[in-house]
């Protein structure tokens, strides 16, 4: 299973008060991953990245999309553990800050990090 399925399927078992919904979208490139629905009634999309370096990469459409969208659309990443370093690490960007994050990945300062943080954050939209 590649590694952005897995990171999927994580999320879909620790974000249990949240509705998601998977969008496989090849009409329209750059269409983030996931559409949310928490419990304040508060729509969102998430990009789910994987990465084994400070490097996030985006595509040009992904980019555009968070340019053109930048409230209400989030990146979500995950650092996979490496020689080292026991544990992967979870980082939660929001759209907005999209060309930072290209440009600067894992240095840049995310709203939050930690599974249980980033969960926390989306299920508190809107309150």
């Amino acid at each position: 299973m590649k590694p952005e399925r897995k990171f999927w399927h994580e999320v879909k078992k620790n974000f249990k008060n949240i509705s998601f919904t998977r969008l496989e979208n090849l009409s329209a490139f750059g269409t983030p991953d996931l559409l949310g629905y928490n419990n304040n009634c508060h729509f969102f999309t998430l990009e789910l990245k994987v990465t084994r370096s400070k490097k996030v990469r985006l595509s040009p459409h992904q980019i555009s999309f968070h340019v053109r969208h930048p409230l209400n659309t989030f990146i979500l990443v995950k650092l996979l553990a490496s020689r080292g370093k026991k544990l992967d690490e979870i980082y939660l960007y929001e759209g907005k800050d999209v060309l930072e994050l290209a440009a600067r990945g894992l240095s840049l300062d995310a709203c939050c990090s930690g599974l249980d943080a980033c969960r926390s954050w989306l299920e508190t939209l809107g309150a």
